[in-house]
C-alpha cells in the first residue's frame, strides 16, 4: 500500500512539472521594442525631449542628426503636405510620425495599422511630448496622411 502511495505522488508530481514546464515554453517571449529613426537637426531641444518621451515609452530610438530640408524631404515623400510639418520626423515601421505626436497615439497607429503613411502633429504644439512649458496647454490635433496627401483627424488632445 505505501509502494502504491508513493508512486501516486510521484506521478502528481511528474504531471505538475511537465505542466509547469509546457506552460513556460508555450508562453510569448517579450516583444522587442519598436525600433523608430528620428530625422532631427542638432540644435532642436524639442525634438530632443521627444526622443526622451518615446524611449520612455519603451520605444528603441536611433536619432539621426540632419539639415532641415533633409528633415522635410522625408515626410515629404511620404506624402505630407506641407501644412502638415514639423520640426523633425521619424519613420516607425511603415509609417511615418511628424513632429511631436504622443507615443500613445503611435501604439495605436501601430496595433490597428490603418493603410495610411502616417500621422502628423503640424507646428509644435505647446504641451505636447517635448513642448511643455509649464502648465501651458493648447488644444491641437494629430492627422492621419496618405500617400497622396489627404489629411483626416486621427485624434484630439485638448
Amino acid at each position: 500500500m505505501r509502494m502504491k502511495t508513493f508512486v501516486s505522488g510521484l506521478s502528481a508530481i511528474v504531471f505538475v512539472g511537465a505542466t509547469l514546464m509546457l506552460s513556460a515554453q508555450q508562453k510569448p517571449a517579450a516583444t522587442p521594442a519598436q525600433k523608430v529613426t528620428v530625422y532631427k537637426t542638432s540644435s532642436c531641444g524639442c525634438c530632443r525631449l521627444w526622443v526622451d518621451h518615446m524611449k520612455t515609452n519603451g520605444f528603441d530610438v536611433q536619432a539621426m542628426d540632419v539639415s532641415s530640408a533633409d528633415v522635410r524631404a522625408v515626410s515629404k515623400a511620404a506624402g505630407l503636405p506641407e501644412d502638415g510639418a514639423s520640426c523633425h520626423t521619424a519613420k516607425i515601421g511603415n509609417y511615418v510620425v511628424e513632429g511631436h505626436v504622443p507615443a500613445s497615439d503611435i501604439k495605436r497607429l501601430l496595433k490597428e495599422k490603418p493603410a495610411i503613411a502616417g500621422i502628423a502633429a503640424p507646428g509644435m504644439p505647446m504641451g505636447s511630448p517635448g513642448m511643455e512649458q509649464g502648465g501651458a496647454k493648447e488644444a491641437y490635433d494629430v492627422l492621419a496622411f496618405t500617400k497622396d496627401g489627404k489629411m483626416t483627424v486621427y485624434s484630439k488632445h485638448k
